[in-house]
């Protein structure tokens, strides 16, 4: 399998797992809290990475330890607690589609910061795959008008920790295998987990099964949303562009709606519509040379 083939193979898988992730946080948040939840959901990915990937961690150099911690932080560790929040609060379909702001953040900050060029043909791309999710997001507000859509914004500013993510591995980190780059980010990140975990009431929860079922959900979107997604995604950022990877959000809507409806969340048929123009915006900005 070459690389143009190898990376939509990667999107495809990509946008399967990670649009499950959201029902998979709805339903973990039934007995936890958002800390809870993002907590647990770091210790549980590292514990994974750490028992596949720790000898990886030696390939890492003094200097890239500096990108390793950044992308730790902004792409994994405030958008999983963000993530989390949100999900509490509006419905995990109108969040993963929200989540469809990644790829316009990270051609702009990929311009703005990092000095990556684009095309025009990428711009029309984007812009139609953002009308297309905005409107979305307003039919899903008429349908639920009582929702609390304030929390929508903790999504936006996730985006926007992603777009930088995906520009600091193309840039710093392209060198470096995608599970040396996984493994490295929970470095940082178990400690913090752990204590954040501690001082919340976890440890005081009387055992019910529907606890027991949370804490299922969040092993399953531990290990296969964040460890192994997120191995694949730095895999797909190191073989592509950017804006190719991160425009992995717009197809992972798709899959959250599905999961969203069998749930017993609401979809109007003209949100189908809307959906089709995600898809041409994918089109033109991934047929851009």
């Amino acid at each position: 399998m070459n690389n143009k083939q190898l990376r939509w193979f990667l999107l495809i898988i990509i946008s399967l797992i990670w649009g499950s992730s959201f029902i998979l946080i709805k339903k973990a948040l039934i007995d936890l809290t958002p800390i809870q939840v993002g907590s647990l959901r770091i210790i549980f990915s590292s514990i994974t990475l750490f028992l596949v990937g720790f000898k990886s961690l030696f390939k890492i150099s003094k200097k890239q330890w500096f990108h390793i911690f950044i992308t730790s932080m902004v792409g994994t560790f405030f958008p999983v607690f963000l993530f989390a929040y949100a999900i509490q609060q509006i419905d995990s379909s109108i969040a993963s589609i929200l989540n469809s702001l990644t790829p316009l953040n990270a051609l702009i900050v990929g311009a703005v910061f990092y000095g990556f060029h684009f095309l025009r043909k990428q711009v029309l791309g984007i812009l139609i795959g953002l009308i297309g999710a905005l409107f979305l997001i307003l039919k899903g507000a008429e349908i639920n008008p009582d929702q609390n859509y304030y929390y929508a914004v903790l999504v936006v500013i996730s985006s926007i920790g992603y777009a930088f993510n995906v520009n600091i591995i193309k840039k710093y980190l392209n060198d470096l295998n995608a599970l040396t780059i996984t493994t490295g980010n929970f470095v940082f990140l178990t400690i913090p987990a752990i204590v954040i975990l501690w001082f919340t009431d976890f440890f005081y929860l009387e055992e019910t099964q529907t606890t027991t079922n949370s804490l299922w959900y969040i092993v399953i979107l531990s290990v296969f949303g964040t460890a192994l997604a997120k191995t694949l995604f730095n895999r797909l950022v190191q073989i592509s562009s950017p804006i190719f990877s991160s425009s992995v959000t717009y197809l992972i809507p798709f899959v959250a709606i599905f999961w969203g409806i069998l749930d017993g969340e609401k979809l109007h048929i003209s949100q189908m519509f809307y959906g089709s123009l995600v898809l041409l915006g994918i089109y033109l900005i991934n047929k851009s040379k």
